[in-house]
């Protein structure tokens, strides 16, 4: 991939990420979360990693934020006006992110680059991505399921209306 296209998809990432936070409507936000996932898709594309990019589309962008948007349309969220904190939180809060950003590129200056290893054969083939899946990570993956599912039963229960 060349450095300007990746510029350029980085760009667009990092504005349909920040739309996903910004923005007011919960459905635009759950569209753009769409477009930023698709867009790590092409990324995954070009680090030559296909698998992960359809599992990318088809998993986060299509299930889960189906899943995302039949919550939001359950719990019928509307545009709310949200108060803005004062300024010394917005100032400490801007203050604070570029401390953090000073921070980040600091260390990644002074890591030192990786090693170049060779990709072990089979690397990235979908029977050697389920076993992995399946054996090593199948208590994380399990967990994060029910994670969802709690997470959307509490959120039914607390917007069901009392009678």
């Amino acid at each position: 991939m060349s450095p300007l296209l990746f510029l350029l998809l980085a760009a667009l990432t990092v504005a349909s990420a920040l739309t996903v936070v910004v923005h007011q409507n919960p459905v635009h936000s759950a569209c753009a979360l769409v477009l930023t996932l698709c867009l790590l898709a092409v990324f995954f594309l070009g680090l030559d990693a296909q698998l992960v990019a359809l599992l990318q589309v088809i998993v986060y962008a299509g299930a889960i934020v189906v899943l995302f948007l039949f919550v939001i349309m359950l719990l019928n969220l509307q545009v709310e006006a949200r108060a803005m904190a004062g300024t010394p939180l917005v100032g400490t809060a801007a203050v604070g992110g570029v401390a953090l950003a000073v921070l980040i590129v600091t260390a990644l200056r002074r890591a030192a680059p990786p090693a170049g290893r060779g990709v072990p054969a089979g690397f990235g083939e979908t029977a050697a991505l389920a076993r992995q899946l399946f054996t090593v990570y199948l208590v994380p993956f399990e967990l994060t399921s029910l994670l969802l599912l709690v997470a959307i039963v509490r959120a039914v229960a607390l917007a069901k209306k009392p009678s």
